[in-house]
């Protein structure tokens, strides 16, 4: 039985690979495969009612990655970059015997889409990444080019995540008695734009409490740093893979694909975690004065997240890929919950 309740027509299974043992929701029994890559702070669980609303002809798998979920506890090894789940989601795709598949990811997930084209593009057969990290990586870098904003790209990674939302994930935390660190808090503060809570809200606490806690796993190791904000990079961990320490380089990758799947691009205007002044990074809180000692705009300033994306996306096009940009009016981060009918719209005719 899987840790958190499934919806009605969602089948739960555990896939044993050469890699890992990963557990993956499915549902639909089309003839078309669409694989559904979580976030960061969640799971599998997330993808369940957008699976299930799929038109007859698709059949929907949404595997909880490494580091999350029901999965096999193993470490992520972040000096790969997003390479340990690439790999584990490819060798998911052998074992289930599907060649090709269309590729949907939320946040980090989003991040780990531009990696499987980037890695695989012949096995993608389109690819949507839903309110994605930057291509450059989360945290640390500047301008629409993602340049680091030091050579340690101190400001990303494990050190910067908030220790007491981590310590409230491993004790299971289901209240909201601290304002900025319960996981009940931070969902419902960032995950959506308030005042909305998903019906499932309890269900979705769960998924994000199944996260592997600990100093190799989330939040990760940590190096010292002497640049603001005196922390940079580890070794171990999904937010020091996604740093662009380790992950940026897969951007050229991406841009220069062998095969350009088409790209279709969902956000919407009120996200608060991947904007252009995200309250997750480091160049946005200190220039709120929130941490101190920022040494201001020239050196670290507010990471151009949207702009970053949309720069690299522009160059695949150029390239000869091709890409579509939906903005949800009204809408936080995670727009196939907010506004599910809208998310469809765009999304279904991508798959088409």
């Amino acid at each position: 039985m899987p840790t958190v309740p499934t919806l009605p027509g969602i089948t739960s299974q555990l896939i044993a690979t050469p890699r890992i043992t990963t557990h993956v929701l499915s549902s639909g029994t089309g003839a078309t495969p669409v694989l559904f890559i979580h976030g960061n702070a969640s799971s599998a669980t997330f993808w369940e009612a957008t699976m299930l609303a799929l038109p007859a002809q698709f059949r929907a798998y949404a595997p909880d990655l490494r580091g999350y979920g029901d999965t096999e506890d193993l470490l992520i090894d972040a000096t790969r970059g997003a390479g340990d789940w690439v790999d584990d989601l490819l060798g998911l795709l052998d074992a289930l015997g599907i060649d090709q598949v269309h590729a949907v990811g939320h946040s980090m997930g989003g991040t780990i889409v531009f990696n499987l084209v980037a890695s695989a593009p012949h096995r993608i057969l389109s690819g949507t990444v839903v309110a994605p990290g930057s291509p450059h990586g989360f945290g640390g870098s500047k301008g629409l080019d993602g340049v680091p904003c030091y050579p340690d790209c101190a400001g990303s990674g494990g050190g910067v995540v908030n220790a007491t939302f981590a310590q409230l994930i491993a004790a299971g935390d289901r209240s909201s008695d601290n304002p900025q660190a319960s996981p009940r808090v931070v969902m419902n503060s960032f995950y959506w734009k308030p005042p909305f809570v998903p019906a499932r809200e309890e269900d979705l606490l769960s998924s994000l409490l199944t996260e592997k806690i600990g100093p190799e796993r989330y939040p990760g190791d940590m190096t010292p740093s002497g640049n603001w904000p005196h922390v940079a990079p580890g070794a171990f961990g999904p937010i020091n893979a996604i740093s662009p320490k380790y992950v940026g380089d897969s951007v050229e990758r991406f841009v220069a694909a062998a095969a350009k799947p088409p790209v279709l691009w969902i956000r919407g205007d009120a996200d608060a975690i991947v904007s252009d002044a995200s309250f997750f990074d480091l160049g946005t809180l200190g220039k709120l004065g929130y941490v101190p000692g920022w040494p201001g705009e020239d050196v670290y300033p507010p990471q151009p997240m949207v702009g970053q994306t949309r720069a690299v996306l522009e160059r695949y096009a150029a390239a000869g890929g091709s890409f579509r940009e939906v903005v949800l009016g009204d809408c936080g981060h995670t727009p196939f919950i907010e506004q599910p009918d809208a998310f469809l719209a765009a999304l279904v005719p991508h798959l088409g």
